[in-house]
């Protein structure tokens, strides 16, 4: 196995979460319109996911330079970002590195469409339930941010199999908990996640599927 990282981890604790009024706003209903990974989930009200979603200067600059510093990333390297979103991790790491060769994938059409002009062809619509469209070891880094965890068991494993095939390093970032107060607010907050496991049982998922990547947890305390 690789590494325990921390490098997003401060941008999710900057952000203030009201766990019970997310429960109690018609969650379930909230739930499935998020999960159409729309306009609503990107960019609606805060009940269905981000709230607005856009692009801030210098939010992701720290964990660009720290992927860069961590993987020995130059410009003749190459990046794969599992589920992109609107692909501002990538765009970011483009100014760092103009040379970087990226790439990424996401199933919301909408994100992909509001990604940024600059790295806009670079992405493309598909699911991480399927096998990716590279052969093995194509990237220098493979990572996934927020995205596995919404996954159920069975899509985990094809998942991660496949990030581990395509990739010379890896990094994934999942939500989790430790203890009962963390796994009653991941529950209260989580719109998208299918499944809920603690840091034993996402090691234990690793290691079983042959991942050997490096990971990160995203608690809510």
């Amino acid at each position: 196995m690789g590494q325990l990282l921390n490098l997003v981890t401060p941008l999710h604790q900057r952000t203030p979460r009201d766990y019970l009024a997310r429960m109690n706003d018609e969650k379930v209903v909230c739930m499935a319109r998020a999960k159409e990974y729309g306009p609503d989930y990107w960019d609606g009200h805060r009940r269905y996911g981000y709230g607005g979603y856009r692009y801030i200067p210098g939010h992701w600059t720290t964990v660009a330079e720290g992927l860069i510093k961590r993987y020995e990333l130059c410009n003749s390297s190459s990046l794969l970002d599992v589920g992109c979103g609107k692909g501002y991790l990538l765009y970011e790491l483009k100014k760092i590195l103009p040379g970087l060769t990226v790439a990424g994938f996401d199933i919301s059409r909408h994100g992909l469409a509001e990604a940024s002009p600059e790295i806009r062809s670079s992405i493309f619509f598909h699911s991480v339930k399927d096998p990716f469209p590279y052969d093995e070891q194509t990237f220098d880094l493979v990572i996934s941010l927020g995205c596995l965890h919404n996954l159920r068991l069975p899509e985990l494993q094809s998942a991660l199999s496949e990030i581990q095939r395509v990739g010379g390093n890896g990094y994934v970032v999942v939500e989790s908990y430790r203890n009962e107060q963390e796994q009653f607010n991941l529950q209260c907050w989580a719109l998208t996640a299918e499944s809920f496991l603690d840091p034993d049982e996402w090691l234990w998922m690793y290691q079983n599927c042959g991942y050997l990547g490096d990971y990160e947890f995203i608690y809510f305390e």
